[in-house]
């Protein structure tokens, strides 16, 4: 049974969440979550993200610190007399400032986001046997934990990527690059000539012109 009193974690900008437990600090290692300390209490983080410690690949960079408060557990899902799957519970919010490239001129477009998360994760074992049954559309959302551990790192970088916008543009009537020369449109007009029409379209042109003046010639009775 969960106990009822929660530790708190306030950490500085790009250090990991530290926890306070009768009087001596203790710190999370890698911002990892693990099952032996979640089945003792719940855990409550609230922490300040300097840029660069989420890794978002080239999808985005990071602006600013990234915040993010919430809460883990550990749910305990009953299969069976012996089978009792220890599932962790992450609910919470973050919101940062990130840049990503717009769809057109591929110039910096900064982005303000902000979202809540409710997550369960399972340990990755529990459902090997997936494939034998049939899965209900509410376990597709459901993710996995490795080694009885769970990274707040990788919950971050996943739902901040699936919360930026499919398509990002500088402004709606971005002009975009220069096909020919890479020059953004929307800052200096290039000089590069329109090239000639690609000579299959002009062959088409031709046939569709044969067949019109054939369609408009006197018919012979």
């Amino acid at each position: 049974m969960l106990q009822s009193h929660l530790r708190t974690a306030r950490p500085s900008i790009g250090h990991p969440a530290g926890l306070t437990r009768g009087g001596v600090r203790r710190r999370l290692k890698g911002m990892e979550f693990t099952i032996s300390e979640l089945e003792q209490e719940p855990i409550e983080f609230e922490l300040e993200l300097a840029p660069g410690a989420v890794d978002l690949g080239q999808e985005a960079e990071q602006e600013g610190p990234l915040a993010a408060s919430g809460q883990a557990e550990v749910l305990h899902e009953h299969r069976g007399p012996k089978d009792i799957v220890a599932d962790i519970r992450l609910k919470g919010h973050f919101a940062g400032k990130f840049q990503v490239p717009c769809a057109r001129c591929v110039e910096p477009v900064l982005l303000p986001i902000a979202a809540d998360f409710d997550l369960i994760f399972r340990p990755a074992a529990a459902d090997a046997e997936a494939t034998e049954r049939s899965i209900t559309a509410q376990e597709t959302e459901i993710g996995y934990y490795q080694e009885d551990s769970l990274s707040l790192e990788d919950v971050l970088r996943e739902q901040v990527l699936l919360s930026l916008p499919v398509r990002t543009l500088c402004k709606p009537d971005c002009k975009g690059l220069c096909p020919r020369c890479g020059e953004n449109r929307n800052s200096q007009t290039c000089n590069c000539e329109v090239g000639p029409s690609d000579p299959r379209w002009e062959a088409l042109a031709g046939l569709r012109g044969r067949l019109e003046s054939k369609d408009n010639s006197p018919k012979r009775n």
